[in-house]
């Protein structure tokens, strides 16, 4: 028996719960070939509630929130939706009847712009045309009701990951929905976004909303979470008010056991040897006149609120983009890295925050993407790919980084994050990259896949690999790094060793003061 819901109203204390709930899934299962997605699992959603579905990835969580805003059919069980059996056939059909989702994947068409990604195939029309001042009007209400300032005719290309992701938020709420569907909604939001998302949530729960809201950032989750159901390995587990649990009880619930401790212990420290030593990096407009150096073993923290330009360091480093002053030196050598081609030769690997579309083929089979950055390893005389050996060296990286998949031929999409996020390790350990740059490796993945990817981490840094760790989450710099460099608009202003700081200390240099 489900337990019924205790929404809370803005003091924390009880509001009376809705007679009957708004959705309601019974005994929903999926299967796909060699794998059963969800096997009867059953839940409830009432108005002005939020409830949170939690489990691991390949839990069944995003294929749940797929059959119910309508892009895939369940092949057993019913949705009842205000009451009504319901029996969506498109994502457009569950929109119309009052269903939204705001996708974990972002879903936008880059080449349009803010106003027209939001009201794609909505637009409203004056005359038989489209009415574009009415779009952008309406675009600047729900981006307003944010807090973010993104212009309605800004290319959706242009905006950073984190603008996306609330371009993404504000078209469904353009939706005016009654079941709202939050698919990882903080993942790439700042600690401001993230509260300025909450006060929106705790709105939209007055008006009667009622959310689905699934994210691996669990203590995010008191602040606006009334229930929690618990899947695992595609099977229901339990359902319970969040104030009568805790994160440690979840966690156990996910996994199926205790996780004593968030970070693996560290079992080498860096050596004095510098493998990478940047001098004087500048990029107009971007950041100027960064200086440091990575150590042999080392876990170097990059850290900083959206803006402050970590990536682009990395990027420039890598060769994605262009430096216009200073120089990298690596093993004590200049090197000139114009391209990703040169900063690959050199031993450099660069694994981007949106793995999916930097990092991964994701069409592709599993071997396929663990052997693509060192093809030439695997050609014969005559430049022909030995499949064979493929199919050797990538059953070996699935067996020493623990992927779990069917088979090496399971193409990478389907694979989940955390597995996804292996695999592209694996891909840099086949060109033995020396050093790696971890661009919010964890973004999306959760806590048992974080635990693996920092063991991993840790690996990587015993074998004298030299790792970057860029994050926006604090505590995951703190529990992995050694040292950690802070960064506010394009200048460093903390070089601070990590046993020695603290959460506020880096908020500090985060903001703009300097360590000096």
């Amino acid at each position: 028996m489900l337990d019924t819901p205790s929404p809370r109203g803005e003091g924390g204390g009880p509001v009376p719960a809705a007679p009957a709930p708004c959705l309601t899934l019974e005994n929903i299962s999926k299967r796909f070939p060699g794998v059963v997605a969800l096997d009867d699992v059953s839940l409830s959603l009432y108005p002005g509630e939020v409830h949170a579905i939690c489990g691991e990835n390949g839990a069944g969580k995003s294929t749940l929130m797929k059959i119910v805003s309508g892009q895939q059919p369940p092949d057993e069980g019913r949705i009842r939706y205000l009451g009504e059996e319901r029996h969506f056939k498109s994502v457009s059909e569950a929109e119309h009847v009052g269903i939204a989702i705001i996708h974990q994947e972002l879903n936008l068409v880059p080449h349009l712009t803010v106003a027209e990604n939001i009201f794609l195939a909505r637009e409203p029309v004056r005359f038989g045309l489209i009415d574009r001042r009415k779009m952008q009007a309406d675009t600047e209400a729900c981006l307003a009701r944010l807090g973010v300032a993104i212009s309605p005719r800004a290319p959706v290309a242009k905006l950073s990951v984190a603008q996306q992701q609330m371009v993404e938020i504000a078209k469904a709420l353009s939706l005016d929905a009654r079941v709202l569907i939050l698919d990882e909604p903080t993942s790439s939001l700042t600690e401001s976004e993230t509260q300025a998302l909450f006060k929106v949530i705790q709105d939209l729960k007055a008006r009667g909303v009622g959310m689905l809201y699934i994210s691996h950032r669990l203590d995010e989750m008191r602040h606006i979470v009334d229930r929690v159901t618990i899947l695992r390995d595609g099977r229901y587990v339990s359902t319970q008010r969040f104030a009568d649990t805790s994160v440690d009880a979840i966690v156990a619930g996910m996994v199926g056991r205790s996780l004593d401790e968030k970070f693996p212990p560290r079992t080498s420290a860096p050596t004095g040897e510098v493998l990478l030593r940047a001098q004087g990096l500048s990029r107009k407009g971007v950041f100027q006149d960064i200086s440091f150096e990575l150590r042999r073993g080392e876990i170097l923290g990059f850290a900083g609120l959206m803006g402050a330009g970590r990536t682009e360091i990395a990027r420039a480093i890598f060769g994605a983009d262009r430096l216009d002053a200073g120089q990298v030196e690596i093993n004590g050598r200049a090197v000139t890295i114009r391209s990703p081609r040169d900063g690959i030769d050199q031993g450099i690997a660069y694994l981007s925050e949106d793995r999916k579309k930097d990092g991964l083929a994701v069409k592709m089979t599993l071997a396929h993407n663990l052997t693509l950055a060192n093809l030439d390893a695997l050609c014969g005389p005559l430049g022909f790919i030995r499949f064979k050996e493929e199919a050797r060296v990538a059953q070996d990286y699935v067996r020493r980084l623990d992927i779990r998949t069917p088979s090496i031929d399971k193409v990478t999409r389907y694979l989940s994050g955390g597995n996804q996020q292996k695999i592209i390790i694996g891909k840099w350990l086949f060109r033995d990259a020396r050093i790696m740059f971890f661009d919010e490796p964890t973004r999306g993945i959760d806590v048992g896949a974080k635990y693996a990817i920092y063991e991993m981490m840790d690996q990587l840094a015993a074998q004298g690999i030299g790792v970057v760790l860029i994050s926006s989450e604090l505590p995951e710099l703190l529990g992995m790094s050694d040292r950690i460099l802070v960064f506010h608009e394009g200048r460093l202003t903390g070089d601070v060793e990590t046993r020695a700081t603290s959460q506020d200390q880096i908020m500090h240099y985060a903001s703009g003061c300097t360590s000096h």
